[in-house]
């Protein structure tokens, strides 16, 4: 799959720097969610699947990879469809997105997120640290929302799946970095949690 020069609009960030599908994902994924804005600081949604993709580009994952954690959400939460991302970014990417998004055919939030896990799990190889780094990055943004005053009971339901995500991983790629980042942010946020603002 090669860049398309007309599309690579996107912002300029070093961690795209030699990824030419990349770059390409960023354009396409800053127009799709361009109204949409992330919960925990109102900041544009596309922060989030760029953190996602930066973590896996510095981790040493290839450009395909790495396209496929900024297009991560669209199918979710675009009107994107699988077969505009096999027709733009080719079928590794597609079939990659579509291995980490929700089914929305399963009405129930918990078994959803159940079914997309196990899902992962069933998968091996890439999925799996593209859907780690996701949990990565969702665990930063709880910080944000938890010290913004979100219920606990509600941040308490998103620490049990990030924990479930994370002894998924650990179990399916023990000693990787993305596993041991999600530790982390987890444990810090167990061990130091934030303070609601007054």
């Amino acid at each position: 799959m090669t860049a398309d020069p007309e599309r690579s609009a996107g912002p300029t960030l070093s961690f795209a720097r030699g990824l030419p599908l990349t770059r390409d994902a960023i354009a396409f994924a800053q127009e799709h969610h361009r109204r949409q804005r992330r919960a925990g600081d109102r900041a544009p949604f596309l922060v989030h699947p760029l953190e996602v993709a930066s973590y896996l580009e510095r981790a040493g994952y290839p450009d395909h990879v790495v396209a496929a954690a900024v297009l991560h959400d669209v199918l979710e939460d675009t009107d994107v469809q699988r077969g505009d991302l096999e027709s733009l970014f080719g079928r590794e990417v597609s079939d990659l997105v579509a291995l980490v998004s929700d089914d929305p055919a399963i009405e129930d939030g918990e078994l959803r997120k159940d079914e997309v896990r196990e899902r992962v799990r069933g998968a091996d190889g890439y999925a799996l640290v593209v859907f780690g780094a996701d949990k990565v990055s969702k665990a930063r943004e709880l910080r944000m929302e938890l010290a913004q005053g979100l219920d606990p009971a509600e941040g308490e339901v998103k620490l049990r799946r990030y924990r479930k995500a994370l002894a998924m991983l650990e179990q399916e790629v023990p000693g990787n970095r993305i596993a041991e980042l999600l530790r982390f942010e987890l444990e810090a946020l167990e061990a130091l949690p934030p303070r609601p603002s007054s």
